[in-house]
């Protein structure tokens, strides 16, 4: 016996999904954080406004999801060991944030979250949140291997190398050298491993 209540309406289209994603990711890069709004992305889409607004709260959520989460379907990495775990897990942070929509992206979407408490909540549980959580596993693997110990605070070194990244190459552009991801990814993981 199903106990999940039956949906209402129309079921999502993933095509409208992407094409709404796909728009608002060109449109930041044409015309800025600014310059981008609902209607422009609905009229790039071919939707009406109300179908983005059924899938998001306003414009931050959908520029966050359709520039910063590029990465989140990716399973998580399992080469091994953690050191390339990470290489790879931060690779993909790289190449997010050296994208060309996230530099047009990232200043607008900042001053929103700190002009709204409200919105950096929803940003945390909808999207951070489970994203972390996703990427346990790696930590998982690592524990079951010997590399790091139980007490290891994961959410922390989460937060470490997704802020290095953040600030080499989200904040002050640094254009990434190629080696960055596996230098970051072997000093976290030489820092929290097992002695």
């Amino acid at each position: 016996m199903n106990s999940t209540p039956p949906s209402r309406g129309r079921p999502r289209d993933p095509r409208s999904h992407e094409a709404i994603v796909s728009a608002t990711a060109e449109l930041v890069v044409e015309v800025g954080y600014a310059g981008t709004s609902i209607g422009a992305v609905a009229a790039r889409a071919g939707v009406g406004k109300d179908t983005i607004y059924r899938r998001w709260p306003g414009k931050p959520e959908l520029v966050f999801e359709a520039v910063f989460t590029t990465t989140d379907d990716a399973p998580p990495p399992d080469t091994g060991t953690l050191a390339g775990d990470l290489t790879v897990l931060l690779q993909g942070l790289v190449d997010e944030f050296h994208a060309p929509a996230a530099a047009a992206a990232l200043p607008g979407l900042l001053a929103d979250f700190a002009a709204d408490p409200e919105l950096r909540a929803r940003i945390r549980g909808d999207f951070l949140a489970p994203s972390k959580e996703r990427l346990l596993v790696v930590f998982e693997r690592a524990l079951l291997r010997g590399e790091i110990a139980a007490e290891t605070p994961v959410d922390l070194v989460l937060d470490t190398l997704a802020g290095a990244v953040f600030f080499h190459v989200g904040l002050i552009g640094e254009h990434p050298d190629p080696q960055l991801a596996a230098l970051l990814a072997a000093v976290v993981a030489k820092g929290i491993e097992v002695r």
